[in-house]
């Protein structure tokens, strides 16, 4: 007789939602997390009296989100203090123009009004288009995309995706062009694309979405991300799920084309009727289960998948009130500008220290517990990184002056005042992730999302090559970030309940 019913491999936001729903379904369930602490990327960690975000620094789609609360019994709202963000962002473009985008449609329409009074018809014709595209999208998140009859699925029940299946094999760039012909227009609403982990040449069309369901509702976590994480720990705790920290698994256990279990770093073996992943799939099928247990085909389809992209993220207490004027600024880029980074910097190997492109986010402006009375909190989430640096210098060798340098821009083109006031600056680089998270060359995203990384190309949540062996997070269907990886433990606990 196994140990557990199920054991999952890694407490991000994908294995806790996984786990919980599994022990709501009566299974005895063991999550086992390499680190310190659970939540993954949605996580915050403390330093000298600032709480800091690892990396995710905003909670939408919350409808999604709620849909796994509502399984576990109760409310995303009853377990996590969410804290609106209004206005979505302030954008700060590479000609100096400023915008506010408010959560309210009419309200980002006067802003838009204001700099390119002409596209006030197409902002609205655009959200229309994306509204419907989102309405009818939803269930692309909730519904497993292992094979053509799931992805023919999909289509069947909601017809009015085949207006828009297009947008699949189009780019986020020619989306925008479509529909808006200011370019500060489209500047505004293009770094979302770096959501997805791809420049506005690269990130599919569908994403467009995001632009405009992002006005649905933008929120942070009262005390940090990681209460969405806590609050999935907490639920599935009540039905009797175990997490145990600082536990790291060497190996998965397969007889006969089974996994029955994993092997811990210590050597302990601890045995499950099923065994489910939460890491990035190349470790998990290349290192913990191991090529001789595959056959040759899935060899070669998982050693073909790219890493998604690495982004460094600076950590800043500071010791006076930053003159930002919300939650996240965006310093944006044209879309072309953003096209020509990411294949003549980003995929060479080279790291500007002039960061014209990346998010801002001054988390103590909603939460002021977050740093020491009269202190704040300012987290930069930098322009993609390379994981191997052209110049052959490592990461840890250039974080001081890296660190220093990114100070200076920042103070003196989005942030004055900055380098007379910073008290902790911490710098995570790539190598940082992947040491710290088991991320491969620091792939927050996993794998990366372009078409043919999508759906039914993307890992199965049910894997085709080992009986027993399921699959959440960034790596599987339907990708990374929080809602998303939450979804993908809906998903999986399904399919497991279908059948295990």
């Amino acid at each position: 007789m196994a140990d557990y019913d199920a054991i999952v491999i890694g407490a991000g936001t994908g294995g806790l939602s996984v786990g919980a729903q599994l022990a709501k379904q009566g299974r005895k369930v063991l999550i086992l997390e390499q680190s310190e602490r659970i939540g993954g990327c949605c996580s915050t960690f403390e330093q000298q009296g600032f709480h800091f975000d690892l990396g995710a620094s905003l909670i939408e789609a919350t409808d999604l989100i709620d849909e796994a609360f509502q399984r576990l019994g109760t409310t995303l709202a009853d377990e996590v203090a969410l804290l609106p963000c209004d206005p979505v962002y302030t954008v700060v473009m590479k000609d100096g123009t400023r915008m506010k985008y408010p959560t309210s449609l009419e309200a980002s329409a006067e802003e838009i009004r204001r700099i390119a009074p002409a596209e006030i018809a197409n902002w609205e014709r655009f959200c229309a288009a994306m509204k419907e595209l989102s309405d009818n999208a939803l269930s692309l998140f909730r519904s497993p995309m292992d094979t053509m009859t799931d992805f023919i699925r999909f289509f069947a029940n909601a017809p009015t995706m085949l207006k828009y299946s297009p947008l699949f094999f189009c780019s986020y760039q020619d989306v925008l062009q479509q529909y808006f012909k200011d370019e500060r227009v489209r500047e505004s609403i293009t770094y979302q694309t770096l959501f997805i982990g791809l420049p506005p040449a690269l990130c599919p069309g569908i994403f467009a979405m995001v632009a405009y369901g992002e006005h649905a509702g933008v929120y942070y976590s009262k005390g940090g991300m990681i209460g969405i994480p806590a609050a999935l720990e907490r639920c599935g705790k009540r039905f009797g799920m175990e997490v145990q920290l600082n536990t790291s698994v060497d190996k998965v256990l397969v007889r006969h084309g089974r996994a029955v279990g994993v092997r811990l770093s210590d050597g302990t073996e601890i045995t499950a009727s099923v065994v489910v992943s939460d890491i990035n799939a190349k470790t998990l099928y290349l290192n913990l289960i191991g090529e001789e247990h595959l056959p040759w085909l899935a060899r070669i389809g998982i050693k073909s998948y790219e890493y998604a992209m690495a982004v460094p993220m600076l950590y800043l207490g500071v010791d006076y009130t930053p003159p930002l004027e919300s939650h996240h600024t965006l310093a944006t880029l044209p879309a072309d500008m953003v096209n020509r980074y990411w294949w003549e910097t980003y995929e060479k190997g080279r790291y500007p220290t002039d960061q014209q492109f990346g998010i801002i986010s001054w988390t103590s402006h909603s939460d002021p517990g977050l740093a020491p009375e009269g202190q704040h909190v300012i987290i930069l989430t930098l322009a993609p990184a390379p994981y191997r640096r052209s110049d052959g210098r490592s990461w840890d060798e250039v974080k001081p002056e890296l660190t220093e340098q990114i100070i200076d821009y920042y103070n003196a083109h989005y942030i004055p005042g900055l380098r007379d006031h910073v008290k902790v600056a911490t710098l995570a680089t790539p190598l940082d992730f992947e040491r710290n998270l088991r991320l491969p060359e620091g792939s927050i995203y996993a794998l990366r999302q372009d078409i043919t990384n999508e759906t039914i190309f993307r890992p199965a949540a049910k894997s085709k090559s080992i009986a027993g062996l399921y699959l959440v997070g960034a790596s599987t269907h339907p990708g990374g970030g929080v809602p998303t990886t939450i979804a993908s433990g809906m998903i999986a606990a399904d399919l497991i309940a279908r059948h295990e």
